[in-house]
C-alpha cells in the first residue's frame, strides 16, 4: 500500500507540483517578497495540468522501458482526470488573477508548447524538429514559472540581482535536465525530436552538463555581491549534489533516481533555506 501511495505521489504530477511551489517560496525567501495564495496555486494547479497532460498524450504504443513508462502508460485515465482537474484549477486561479492575465497567458502558452509535439496533427508533429529545442525549451519553462513569473508580476521592476537568479536558476535547471535528455537520447532521436543532446556525441554532452554546471557555480558568486553568502551557498548545494551524482546517472535508470531524487534536487534548496531563515 505504502509503494502505491508512493508511485501515485511520484509517477502523477503532485510531487513536481510540489516541487514548483516550493521553488517559488524560494524566490520569496531570498528576496523577502510576499507572493499571493492565489500565484502559489496557480503555479500548483499549472504544473498538475501541464504534467499530466503530457503522460496522457504519450501514445500508448510507446515501448515501455521501464517501471515508471509501464505506470504512466497503464493510468493514461488518471493523468487526464488530473490534467482536467489541474486546468480547472488554473484556471479559477487566473480569474483571482486577473489583472496579470498577459503574463499568465504566456505561461499557459509557453507550457503548453512544450507537450504540443505529442499532439498527432501535423499542425504539432513539425515542432518535433525544431533544432536544439527540447532540453533548453524544458529549462527555460521551468525557469519561467518558478522564478521569473513569481517574480515580474509581484515587483515593478526586476534589478540586476532578480535578472542574475533567473540566469542562475536557469543553468542549474538546465543541467539536471540534460541528464534527463541524455537517458532518453536514442528513444528521442528515433521519434525525430532534436535538441542539443541529440547533435552531440557522448563527450559533447558531457562538456554541455559541465558548462552548464560551471555557469551555476558562476552566478552562484554573482550573487554573493547581493545575498548572504550562506543563502548562495544553500542555492548551490543541488548542483554540487548533481555534479557527484552525473557519472553514477550514466550507469543507472532507475526510475526513483530519475523521478525523486534528481527531481527533487530541484527544490532541495527550499527546505534547507525555511530551515536557516528559522535558525536566525
Amino acid at each position: 500500500m505504502l509503494k502505491k501511495i508512493f508511485d501515485f505521489f511520484v509517477f502523477t504530477s503532485l510531487f513536481i507540483a510540489t516541487c514548483a511551489v516550493l521553488m517559488v517560496y524560494q524566490a520569496s525567501l531570498l528576496f523577502d517578497v510576499s507572493f499571493s495564495l492565489p500565484l502559489y496555486a496557480f503555479v500548483f494547479f499549472g504544473s498538475v495540468c501541464s504534467y499530466n497532460f503530457h503522460w496522457f498524450l504519450t501514445p500508448p504504443d510507446v515501448p515501455a522501458t521501464s517501471y515508471k513508462m509501464r505506470w504512466n502508460l497503464s493510468n493514461r485515465n488518471l493523468h487526464l482526470v488530473l490534467a482536467l482537474i489541474g486546468a480547472v484549477g488554473a484556471g479559477v486561479c487566473c480569474i483571482l488573477l486577473l489583472k496579470h492575465w498577459v503574463w499568465l497567458a504566456l505561461t499557459a502558452f509557453f507550457t503548453f508548447l512544450y507537450s504540443a509535439p505529442m499532439i498527432q496533427h501535423p499542425l504539432f508533429t513539425w515542432l518535433r524538429r525544431i533544432a536544439v529545442g527540447k532540453t533548453i525549451y524544458l529549462a527555460a519553462a521551468w525557469t519561467h514559472v518558478t522564478s521569473f513569473l513569481p517574480l515580474v508580476i509581484s515587483l515593478k521592476s526586476l534589478s540586476a540581482v532578480h535578472v542574475w537568479y533567473v540566469v542562475n536558476r536557469f543553468f542549474f535547471l538546465y543541467a539536471i535536465c540534460i541528464v534527463f535528455d541524455r537517458r532518453d537520447v536514442e528513444s528521442d532521436r528515433r521519434a525525430g525530436i532534436r535538441s542539443l543532446i541529440t547533435y552531440f556525441s557522448a563527450a559533447g554532452i558531457d562538456r554541455l552538463f559541465w558548462f552548464s554546471t560551471a555557469v551555476t557555480a558562476i552566478t552562484s558568486y554573482l550573487l554573493t555581491r547581493w545575498l548572504a553568502p550562506l543563502d548562495v551557498v544553500i542555492l548551490l548545494l543541488p548542483a554540487l549534489i548533481m555534479a557527484l551524482l552525473y557519472q553514477s546517472s550514466k550507469q543507472s535508470k532507475s526510475d526513483y533516481l530519475y523521478y525523486f531524487l534528481l527531481d527533487g534536487l530541484m527544490a532541495l534548496s527550499a527546505p534547507i533555506l525555511i530551515l536557516a531563515k528559522f535558525a536566525r
